[in-house]
């Protein structure tokens, strides 16, 4: 058969950490070009008797695969067996939930590769190899894929939702992602597969950045699934089809992308950070001082949504402004983030804008890093983007997510970007910062074109 793939991008949460925990507040996730891509290249329609067996292979990674026959398909309670006797959390609750939730009748032999693009794990000792169009080059690792140091950009969220989207297509077919609804159905399936897999509910802004590219995130309230998980295993489909087919989840995820010539940039610094430490530290903060905390994530919350606002309106001025924008982004190519602060002049105050909101959204951060002994922005990282303020074309940029040692995320015109990373290459306080070349993605899922994989199967 003529494979179908799937993929999903990975993300940076740029605004709303720790915040996007709670459903009182929003988020601004951007979704990034790397991709975990999902590629149905065996369905087979089984004689009666025969059970579904479903095998996914990640052949970039060592003991790569995984086969799980489906049993129990007839009573209240689906069961997986693993054939291969490896555990992946991620895959077997994807299956799991999304076989529990469509209760098939026809059997299927089902074959599923999955590939990741190359900025989600360390690429050190790995082999490439490229499709032969040329257009795909993914990198194989002889270790296994718990072995490979991650990037954090999300490869779980990323994998369950295009898996899911896999999964999906073997028992519907074509078409099942061209209304909203279908669309709503695959990413509350998504995220409850993910929390499956986790054995937590999180915010699940990394699922819906994978399912609808970039947006402003709200999430849904955690009892949504709690409630689900805490039912009896024989009640399971039932209520997961009456939590995907009866129930508001009250998400929000609505459109928001960067201006057309300013890019993000990541900065991979491979510190290290424990995102569960963080979050308990600050969430006994925040019980601690209640009033405190609410008064500094508030004002926090209202920075966030002020830099949206800002993106905006940039984004509405280089449509109604062609040629003025075109010289705010040359502007921009020969200024640096502490230039723009610092200038007064009015016709430079949409970048004005972007800069204040991120420097705000720095500050708030720190207060609490300092206040709830969390390292959200510890001080090797308020140096490394100080210095990153100092360079041309950066408007700034943030710790993204939980914050920590994981990473950085600045916001460049796109002409900068590589002489931010030739510059940058010999000077000691960048020399842990592995720059990554990725793009913003408007659109999350998607299908793609087999032809771009020919050859790596």
């Amino acid at each position: 058969m003529q494979p179908k793939i799937f993929s999903s991008p990975g993300k940076a949460l740029l605004a709303g950490g720790y915040l996007v925990l709670d459903p009182a507040y929003e988020a601004f996730v951007v979704a990034l070009s790397a991709r975990m891509h999902a590629a149905v290249t065996t369905l087979k329609e089984l004689t009666l008797g025969e059970q579904t067996r479903i095998t996914v292979k990640s052949p970039q990674f060592g003991l790569g695969e995984w086969t799980y026959v489906i049993e129990g398909k007839d009573s209240p309670k689906l069961d997986l067996s693993e054939v291969s006797g490896r555990k992946n959390p991620f895959v077997k609750s994807t299956i799991l939930t999304v076989l529990s939730y469509l209760k098939p009748t026809t059997n299927y032999e089902i074959v599923i590769t999955i590939f990741s693009d190359s900025e989600y794990h360390s690429q050190s000792g790995s082999t490439p190899r490229t499709s032969r169009n040329g257009k795909r080059t993914f990198f194989y690792h002889r270790e296994p894929i718990n072995d490979v140091p991650k990037t954090g950009l999300g490869s779980s969220a990323g994998l369950v939702t295009s898996l899911t989207a896999a999964i999906l297509y073997c028992y519907i077919g074509d078409g099942f992602l061209t209304s909203q609804h279908q669309l709503d159905t695959l990413h509350n399936l998504a995220q409850v597969a993910h929390c499956l897999a986790q054995g937590k509910v999180g915010s699940g802004f990394d699922v819906g950045s994978a399912v609808y590219g970039s947006i402003v995130y709200r999430r849904f309230k955690p009892a949504l699934i709690n409630d689900l998980v805490a039912l009896e295993p024989s009640r399971f489909s039932a209520g997961l089809k009456a939590l995907i087919n009866e129930t508001n989840w009250n998400i929000e995820h609505q459109r928001c992308c960067l201006v057309p010539g300013i890019h993000i940039l990541m900065g991979d610094v491979a510190g290290g950070s424990e995102t569960p430490k963080l979050v308990t530290k600050v969430q006994k903060w925040r019980h601690d001082n209640p009033d405190r905390a609410l008064a500094v994530w508030t004002e926090l919350n209202d920075s966030n949504m002020g830099l949206v606002s800002s993106l905006t309106r940039l984004e509405k001025f280089a449509l109604d402004n062609k040629q003025e924008y075109a010289k705010l982004l040359k502007y921009l190519d020969t200024h640096s983030a502490t230039d723009i602060a610092s200038c007064t002049t009015r016709a430079i105050q949409p970048l004005r804008d972007v800069v204040d909101k991120i420097r705000r959204i720095r500050k708030l951060l720190k207060i609490m890093t300092v206040e709830s002994g969390a390292e959200i922005e510890p001080d090797e990282q308020t140096t490394l983007l100080n210095n990153c303020e100092a360079l041309n074309g950066c408007l700034g940029g943030v710790v993204p997510g939980a914050g920590g040692y994981d990473a950085i995320c600045l916001l460049v015109s796109e002409n900068s970007i590589e002489r931010i990373i030739e510059s940058t290459a010999s000077v000691p306080g960048f020399k842990h910062v592995h720059w990554l070349r990725l793009l913003e993605q408007r659109h999350g899922l998607i299908e793609e074109q087999a032809e771009d994989f020919d050859g790596l199967f």
